[in-house]
């Protein structure tokens, strides 16, 4: 059963940070592009930022370029969102996709998870 389990979110004042975390199940992580969208009230999914299965090659929103870091660990199935310099403007619920190649991951995915809450507020 495939599983993606955000955390990390939460309640932070603007110019802090916070930094989400993804864990993966039933699937080999390590073979998957992963992709981090947001989506906030009444406004359609917007993508963040997505990773290659190696990690090497990294994408981002300009929205979020230069303030936000994707990264991941394959030997522990987790990707991560560093997230600094928080407006609130990115105040949505994050969650992370995966897909099976990194063609188009910054659109689709193959599977997605629940999506953790981050609130920029002061």
């Amino acid at each position: 059963q495939v599983q993606l389990v955000e955390s990390g979110g939460g309640l932070v004042q603007p110019g802090g940070s916070l930094r989400l975390s993804c864990a993966a199940s039933g699937f080999t992580f390590s073979t998957y592009a992963m992709t981090w969208f947001r989506q906030a009230p009444g406004k359609e999914r917007e993508f963040v930022s997505v990773i290659t299965e190696s990690g090497f090659t990294t994408k981002y929103a300009d929205s979020v370029k230069g303030r936000f870091t994707i990264s991941r660990d394959n030997a522990k199935n987790t990707v991560y969102l560093q997230m600094n310099s928080l407006k609130p403007e990115d105040t949505a619920v994050y969650y992370c996709a995966a897909r099976s190649t990194y063609y188009n991951a910054h659109k689709e995915y193959d599977y997605r998870g629940q999506g953790t809450q981050v609130t920029v507020s002061s």
